[in-house]
């Protein structure tokens, strides 16, 4: 995209005066972002770091997940399937600065491996994130094949360029690099603002943007409690702001959340039955799973009482408006031996399944919930898991048995719904093409 505006312009120039990643950071990269592997072929263990190889001591090492290698003593992983080449992709992010504005650049690592060679590696700047103080960004990034399934199928020929603001939207923007380069050049603002040398797992330029832009964010950071800005920032800004209330009454009292999910479930409960949510003894629970089931059948007993009836005449109603919006998702069905996963169709089945499961799908109105989808992962028809799939950010957002616990298939569930994902990609991008 050629440079049009004043602020584009600006960027696209600076850019140019960057220093070029240097031999220090691809070093750092090399050492500090691969795993390191190891191959079996032929009866013989093979590193893929210093091109040793030699014969095991036991019989059994197939299903050896990890090994030791006795020239390096590098702790390495298995390859689980033998082949000629070997790679391995992963991102890595450089904090600079220039002139007032802070610079997240992604660097894109490739290690190619080989029995009996030495690793070769190749680094390239994918994306230049360019945050000013007030949390505005402009991204600039080298071109993708539009042809790929994957999102991030760098042209590493092309050029880094300036890209329009509705690349924010793109999953390219999000990609959270796996470590950051520890010598870093820091805004003071963001230093104000609470930020010392950690991104806590979060994607750096997402950071930056939520603490500079967001008070919020900034409280959260500053008081320490990064688990809970983890989930503001990478899952849901909406319920933290909604419940505002009860969140400032855990932090004063410095409550310990293991489930944040759980927890906001909870909390719409007590606004439910318009309890004070500055009270501690209520907004910080000893036994959170206990009282949040207590509720919801408390909640579940007084709409079947009162409102069973009206419930009804709602339910149609939300039929017409929940297939408005989710039709495009209807018929998409996952399987894999006795498990099947499923959309769900009607509202009438949201009551259903929280009522077999024991957990408030019904009661909290997730047929309401504009930028959800829910899934029922059934084992020979009868339900062990509701699924919750956040369109936005297209990734699962919970998944949860009988009473809000894991069931024995949690683990395939959720393998199933991440190597199914895409068809919900699919579906979105043909109905906007339709559209």
């Amino acid at each position: 995209m050629i440079p049009k505006t004043k602020i584009e312009k600006e960027i696209t120039a600076l850019s140019a005066s960057l220093t070029p990643i240097n031999t220090e950071m691809k070093k750092w990269a090399e050492q500090n972002i691969f795993l390191k592997w190891a191959a079996l072929s032929r009866g013989k263990f093979h590193c893929l770091e210093c091109a040793h190889s030699w014969k095991p001591d036991t019989k059994n090492t197939a299903c050896q997940n990890f090994t030791k290698c006795t020239a390096c003593n590098c702790k390495l992983k298995m390859f689980q399937y033998n082949q000629v080449h070997f790679h391995e992709i992963e991102y890595s992010a450089v904090l600079d600065t220039k002139a007032n504005f802070q610079v997240v650049r992604i660097i894109c690592s490739y290690k190619e491996m080989k029995k009996n060679c030495m690793p070769t590696y190749t680094h390239k700047e994918v994306m230049q994130h360019w945050i000013n103080a007030k949390g505005e960004t402009r991204s600039l990034s080298l071109s993708t094949n539009l042809f790929s399934q994957a999102y991030d199928a760098w042209k590493l020929h092309s050029t880094l360029e300036i890209r329009p603001k509705s690349f924010l939207d793109t999953p390219k923007y999000t990609i959270n690099p796996y470590k950051v380069f520890p010598k870093m050049k820091i805004l003071p603002i963001l230093k104000r603002n609470g930020f010392k040398s950690s991104c806590y797992k979060i994607a750096p330029q997402l950071l930056f943007v939520a603490i500079l832009s967001d008070s919020i964010a900034e409280t959260l950071l500053k008081s320490g409690q990064t688990a809970m800005l983890y989930y503001y920032i990478q899952t849901s800004r909406q319920r933290i702001k909604e419940n505002w209330k009860a969140v400032k009454t855990y932090l004063k009292h410095h409550y310990i959340i293991e489930d944040y999910d759980l927890w906001f479930d909870y909390i719409e409960l007590l606004h439910w039955f318009k309890k004070d949510l500055c009270n501690p003894a209520l907004v910080c629970p000893e036994n959170l799973h206990q009282l949040h089931d207590k509720l919801v059948l408390k909640k579940r007993t007084i709409q079947h009482k009162q409102y069973l009836e009206k419930m009804r005449a709602e339910i149609a109603k939300a039929q017409a408006s929940y297939t408005e919006e989710k039709k495009t998702f209807f018929g998409l069905t996952f399987s894999n031996e006795n498990l099947k996963i499923a959309v769900l169709e009607n509202v009438q089945d949201f009551l259903k399944e929280g009522d077999a499961l024991h957990h408030c799908l019904f009661t909290n109105e997730y047929f309401k919930k504009k930028d959800s989808l829910i899934f029922s992962a059934r084992m020979d028809d009868t339900p062990i898991e509701t699924i919750e799939v956040s369109l936005s950010k297209m990734k699962i957002v919970q998944c949860r048995g009988l009473k809000n616990k894991n069931s024995k298939q949690h683990k395939m569930i959720l393998n199933l719904m991440k190597k199914n994902l895409y068809q919900i990609r699919n579906r979105i991008k043909k109905n906007k093409t339709v559209k």
